[in-house]
């Protein structure tokens, strides 16, 4: 029996073509978290980053879907997400700190402005949530939310260029990574975010992904 591949592997196939294309090769390492600085300081540069960070996300919204919006509840939005943050995440998968082979190929192949102009034109991306479907279970999370999650992710879920925006975030992605983080599982560590999962019930991960992905 002859097996097909699988829509990972046609996806991932698609993106390092098109990545490798775009990457530069026999150049010195450049900072990422310094070209990102330099950028935010520089409308022209931010504008040049932009444009080439708008032709490498045409090739994630594979998966990512348009202005990273993900179109599939496993897979987290990547629009609005802080920069910063979002560039570390980058350099986590390419070091191979943050394990998923099929995004660290994806990010080793793009060049150093295109990763820096990828998160430019992702956190500038307006997020797309829709209300709560079950108000009550959303208020419980609110509740926990607003004991626990604020303090690092914010009261409105924005967080910072050390933590992540949260607020609209794909709810099963959501219910995974909390999960995982609680039960130190899929290869993602973070003390603080396991100390503070530790203690969480399934009904409280419900409870607070389904307030949290509500959130504007």
């Amino acid at each position: 029996m002859i097996s097909t591949p699988s829509v990972y592997t046609l996806a991932a196939a698609l993106c390092l073509t098109s990545f490798t294309a775009f990457a530069q090769s026999g150049k010195t390492p450049v900072d990422l978290t310094a070209r990102l600085a330099q950028s935010q300081t520089d409308a022209s540069l931010a504008t040049e980053l932009m444009s080439k960070g708008r032709r490498a996300a045409a090739v994630c919204a594979n998966c990512h879907g348009a202005g990273g919006n993900s179109t599939k509840p496993d897979i987290p939005n990547l629009a609005g997400q802080n920069p910063a943050y979002l560039l570390d995440q980058m350099r986590l998968f390419a070091d191979g700190k943050r394990r998923f082979e099929f995004m660290e190929g994806m990010i080793k192949a793009m060049s150093a402005d295109e990763k820096v102009g990828a998160v430019l034109f992702y956190a500038a991306q307006p997020v797309i949530t829709s209300p709560a479907k079950n108000a009550a279970l959303a208020d419980k999370g609110k509740a926990y939310y607003d004991k626990v999650c604020f303090r690092c992710h914010a009261n409105d879920g924005h967080g910072n260029n050390t933590f992540a925006r949260i607020a609209g975030q794909q709810s099963v992605y959501l219910t995974t990574t909390l999960k995982n983080y609680r039960d130190a599982k899929g290869g993602r560590t973070n003390p603080l975010m396991a100390d503070n999962t530790r203690h969480m019930s399934d009904a409280d991960i419900e409870a607070v992904v389904t307030y949290v992905s509500s959130m504007k």
